[in-house]
């Protein structure tokens, strides 16, 4: 059986990998083997980036959140607490734009909000 070399199909991998790398700096956009080991590393950056992302985001809510009902003489925890009591269910990005957007409606919320946790028996120790 005679041997087979992968001209065709090599030079085109060679090509997509290139073409995956083009913009990088230096060599890992010209040399195939940089090339190629800036790609997978690229995408694993890439994949765990947009996880971290979604982390960023929440904490980001969470302290413009935290901001406004300090403004308002309420910690976050009660402020949260009373919302789940008062039967108000808003995600914490929704929240945080509220906040930024419409400070009357958040002042509106958070007053509705002290009150569901006022209204609550304290827990015994």
């Amino acid at each position: 059986m005679p041997r087979v070399r992968k001209g065709a199909a090599r030079a085109q991998a060679r090509k997509r990998v290139l073409r995956k790398a083009r913009g990088y700096y230096g060599s890992n956009s010209k040399h195939w083997y940089r090339a190629r080991n800036a790609i997978i590393r690229a995408g694993v950056y890439a994949y765990r980036d947009r996880r971290n992302r979604k982390r960023d985001m929440r904490a980001l809510w969470i302290t413009r959140i935290t901001a406004a009902c300090r403004m308002r003489g309420v910690r976050y925890s009660l402020f949260l607490n009373g919302l789940k009591h008062a039967g108000i269910v808003l995600n914490r990005k929704m929240l945080s734009e509220i906040a930024i957007r419409d400070p009357k409606l958040f002042d509106v919320i958070a007053d509705k909000a002290i009150k569901a946790s006022k209204a609550q028996p304290a827990k015994a120790a």
